[in-house]
């Protein structure tokens, strides 16, 4: 968390290719309980599931890629990664007002991040297990 926090959010940033979003501790504004980042995505439609592509365009689908997401370990177990995950979709549904955008799509770092994923709605892709989307 802190690497990305301290060596490529702000590169990302000033590049115009990823937007990183911080939530702080409201006791010690000073302090980052977690963080969340977004880019605009696109997935082929051949991805989807097969009841998808039929209702899909066959040309690539425009999403929201759910780049980063992490919290401190100071807060495990204290809701934060939900909380994280639900400001996140509002701002999606908050940029979907202004842009086309199926779904978020996020890549999972490990089983538990995925099991993660998939309490909250996401769907893994047929082709890979670790790669899910949450249509918006």
């Amino acid at each position: 968390m802190d690497n990305f926090l301290q060596k490529e959010a702000g590169q990302l940033e000033k590049k115009n290719i990823t937007k990183t979003f911080v939530l702080v501790d409201p006791l010690s504004p000073a302090k980052i309980v977690g963080f969340y980042s977004l880019s605009t995505a696109q997935i082929d439609h051949q991805d989807f599931s097969e009841g998808l592509k039929k209702k899909l365009p066959k040309y690539p689908i425009p999403c929201i890629r759910l780049g980063r997401l992490a919290r401190s370990l100071d807060f495990v177990g204290k809701g934060i990664g939900e909380l994280l995950i639900g400001k996140a979709l509002l701002r999606c549904l908050e940029v979907q007002k202004s842009v086309g955008a199926y779904a978020l799509i996020v890549e999972a770092k490990s089983d538990v991040a995925r099991d993660f994923y998939i309490e909250y709605g996401f769907i893994a892709f047929d082709h890979d297990d670790h790669h899910l989307f949450l249509i918006l």
